[in-house]
């Protein structure tokens, strides 16, 4: 079982309360502080794409720029700038949306989606569909079949297999069916809080250093508007973090520090309240941006009556 991390606080009452596990590590690797179950396996979800992308580079993938490696890691809100993406990547390795293999979905930014509502559900419009045309723009890069390179036995799939094993240090097992169809390793939190350090603190032009440095450099690429990672990372200059479905969280900092988490039912809105109480933990230089985020309002009415913030002394 997790632990109490994150509270729900309205005209004075604890509402509700979230738990779940954390881990936060040192510039060596080593945690200063473990809560919950941070040795057992989980799905990553999303967070999982910066490893993934890292597959993609070391399989002849290259991108024109770092908004187009961004893009696929990103877990992206459907906006035009992230479409204009995904439509370039496509363009460039003569695909068309239909080659995507992500389901069909809905912009995630209410405008985006809004404006989206009369076409319907379209792949592109997934939030993993940067990273289905990059996979696909490896396969045409090496000769691989686009048919099929969801299944767990493609070459590419293989691969990524490979390389999260390898990046994670975690034995393979049963592998897990994500949101976007594609084939999902279960890692242990503090493990992926140990591949986020590697990826920051990685040799210049190497496949992992240069996935943390597109992300660093295009948070709004990987997210959207008021997304958790544009927030986190416009607030916090060389963080480099990725967000996963139901709850989990990772980043690292460019001398190594980083951390994990998992909420376990999954509410975003304990997200960013946890993640800035990591972040404070982690000694970066606090800021208003930081004490802002850290404690987001609950609203009755228009009136702001109650707070989501960190359990108090929870980190220490």
């Amino acid at each position: 079982m997790g632990v109490e991390l994150v509270e729900v606080v309205r005209s004075g009452f604890r509402e509700c309360v979230h738990r779940g596990s954390v881990v936060v590590l040192d510039a060596d690797g080593e945690p200063t502080r473990e809560l919950g179950e941070v040795h057992l396996p989980i799905f990553p979800r999303s967070t999982n794409k910066p490893l993934q992308a890292i597959t993609l580079l070391r399989n002849g993938f290259e991108p024109v720029d770092e908004a187009e490696l961004a893009i696929a890691t990103a877990s992206h809100f459907g906006e035009p700038d992230h479409l204009a993406l995904v439509r370039r990547l496509l363009d460039r390795f003569g695909f068309t949306e239909d080659d995507l293999a992500c389901p069909p979905d809905l912009p995630f930014e209410d405008r985006a989606r809004a404006a989206a509502l009369a076409d319907g559900p379209r792949r592109i419009y997934m939030n993993c569909s940067g990273k289905h045309a990059a996979m696909l723009a490896t396969c045409a890069i090496n000769g691989w079949p686009t048919e099929g390179y969801l299944d767990r036995a493609h070459p590419l799939q293989q691969s990524v297999i490979a390389t999260v094993t390898e990046l994670t240090g975690e034995p393979e097992t049963d592998l897990g069916i994500d949101g976007c169809g594609l084939p999902i390793i279960p890692v242990s939190l503090i493990n992926l809080a140990r591949a986020f350090a590697a990826m920051a603190t990685g040799d210049p032009g190497t496949p992992g250093r240069r996935v943390a440095e597109a992300i660093r450099a295009n948070p709004r690429v990987i997210s959207g508007t008021n997304g958790p990672d544009l927030l986190t990372m416009s607030a916090t200059p060389g963080l480099f973090c990725k967000i996963g479905a139901d709850g989990v969280h990772a980043g690292a900092l460019p001398d190594g520090r980083a951390f994990a988490y998992k909420i376990e039912d999954g509410h975003d809105r304990a997200r960013i309240p946890l993640t800035l109480a990591i972040l404070h933990r982690m000694g970066i230089d606090w800021t208003d941006a930081h004490a802002e985020l850290a404690a987001l309002p609950v609203l009755g009415g228009a009136a702001r009556v109650g707070v989501i913030r960190a359990v108090p002394g929870i980190l220490g």
